[in-house]
């Protein structure tokens, strides 16, 4: 026998289900938390995903998630402008700076090279990349894509397009291991995958 659920309950749930990792029980499970918080917590909760939405952009120079442009990141006069870190995504970016053993700038391609799934050089943010390179003050290119056959490809890709200005291109360490993610990867491999990056 199904059990028919008020209505705004059942959106809740197929709403709360959409997010990734989250299954039916899961969302159930959510959903009657929400309906048992206080008002003033579902409203919080209602309110943060409205600014969410509303108020974060991408910076027109990293790309990373802000809600300002330039971000923080880039604003910040204590950064190396030698130095730019290629992350795959903002994921990525947030785990490297929880290392806190990198202090250069950052470029999020948003995605990685996949002909399989169709996505190529022009659906990723590469010739932005370009852009930041030509005047001489960059003088290295960290690759911290993934070590997936996805990410290596596409690390492969940017050393083959970028060795040509007359930069350094670098390749994080192996210590992070292949088919991983680096927002799973903990701080003290991380840090010692970008003390012992190689050039490529």
């Amino acid at each position: 026998m199904t059990i028919q659920h008020a209505q705004p309950i059942l959106r809740l749930i197929q709403e709360l289900s959409k997010l990734p990792g989250v299954g039916e029980k899961t969302a159930f499970r959510l959903a009657l938390h929400i309906m048992r918080a206080p008002q003033e917590d579902a409203e919080g909760l209602a309110q943060a995903i409205r600014q969410v939405k509303e108020k974060i952009r991408l910076c027109s120079q990293c790309f990373n998630l802000t809600d300002q442009d330039p971000c923080r990141t880039c604003q910040d006069p204590r950064r190396n402008g030698e130095l730019i870190c290629v992350v795959s995504g903002p994921e990525d970016l947030i785990a490297l700076e929880k290392s806190g053993s990198y202090r250069g700038h950052y470029h999020v391609l948003h995605g990685v090279l996949s002909p399989l799934d169709g996505v190529g050089p022009k659906d990723l943010r590469v010739s932005e990349l370009l852009s930041r390179l030509p005047g001489g003050k960059v003088k290295e290119v960290i690759l911290a894509t993934n070590p997936s056959v996805e990410g290596e490809a596409t690390a492969q890709y940017l050393a083959q397009i970028i060795k040509p200005l007359n930069i350094r291109v670098t390749r994080i360490a192996r210590g992070v291991p292949m088919g991983s993610d680096l927002q799973y990867i903990d701080e003290v491999t991380l840090s010692k995958s970008l003390e012992n990056r190689s050039p490529i």
